[in-house]
């Protein structure tokens, strides 16, 4: 990881006793865990440092005893910064200027990852998220707009929490339909913040007017890349496309709970794009 701190940018190293080496915090994925999620959470475990990831950086890939390992790297910026306490996985924390960092990583392929993110600018991200698994459409006798999430939509709700703080998204839009609002509202209550509805971005309201939900959509964008302020935004999946294109990115078919993490520069340009498939 390669993080701005104290108004430069600074490598966050770690010692590892184990193997004797000086490398970027990494580590391995839980079940059900988004790999944005997983890097921010062994960055903390590792270091102490909590962070919000940026730009994705290549990724590395090794042989171990089971095969292949990918390991995934985002430029990302601090948060908070705790207390390391010295352990048997990571005795030491060091936070270097980039040569200096350079000269002390152990290993090749991550010293080319801190060069590269070097060279990449800062950005906002902005994610576009499909909501949740929803109660079946033929079992629903109300208003479609009313449809609940099932038992599994509500356990990807909670899944999602950790994927929006991996991106410190401190701004939420949804249609205002009961299965998208229902997705984003367990972030919403642990971070205390509330989900604008949108009817514009209902189904039944982006078929009567699709232009409505593009000028809705550009707003959105500009109002964030110029605020820096992270956003997300959940939609249905008829809808998607109509908001990704305002993105500038090409749509794809979207699973219940999969989100689209677009980094944008302070004039609205999307400058890299993640995908990430739900984990349930």
């Amino acid at each position: 990881m390669i993080a701005t701190a104290e108004g430069a940018d600074r490598v966050l190293l770690v010692h590892r006793p184990a193997y004797n080496d000086w490398s970027l915090p990494k580590g391995k994925l839980n079940p059900d865990e988004y790999l944005p999620a997983a890097a921010v959470r062994e960055t903390v475990e590792e270091s102490a440092v909590a962070v919000r990831l940026g730009i994705p950086v290549s990724l590395v890939t090794y042989p171990v005893a089971a095969g292949l390992k990918s390991v995934y790297y985002w430029r990302a910026s601090v948060i908070t910064e705790g207390l390391h306490t010295p352990n048997a996985e990571v005795d030491k924390i060091a936070w270097l200027p980039i040569k200096q960092a350079l000269k002390t990583m152990t290993y090749a392929d991550e010293r080319a990852l801190v060069e590269q993110a070097a060279t990449l600018p800062g950005s906002t991200p902005l994610l576009i998220v499909r909501h949740g698994n929803a109660m079946d459409r033929k079992y629903w006798t109300g208003r479609d707009q009313l449809r609940q999430l099932s038992s599994r939509g509500r356990r990807q709700s909670a899944q999602l929490i950790p994927l929006l703080a991996a991106y410190d998204i401190q701004e939420l839009a949804s249609s205002t339909s009961t299965r998208c609002m229902s997705t984003l509202r367990p972030f919403a209550k642990a971070r205390r913040f509330d989900v604008q509805g949108w009817a514009t971005l209902s189904e039944e309201k982006a078929k009567e007017n699709p232009g409505a939900v593009t000028k809705l959509m550009t707003r959105l964008v500009k109002q964030t890349a110029e605020s820096g302020v992270p956003l997300a935004i959940c939609g249905h999946r008829p809808v998607l496309p109509l908001m990704l294109e305002t993105l500038g990115i090409s749509p794809r078919p979207m699973q219940t709970a999969a989100a689209v993490v677009a980094h944008l520069s302070p004039t609205g340009k999307t400058l890299a794009v993640e995908w990430h498939k739900p984990r349930s």
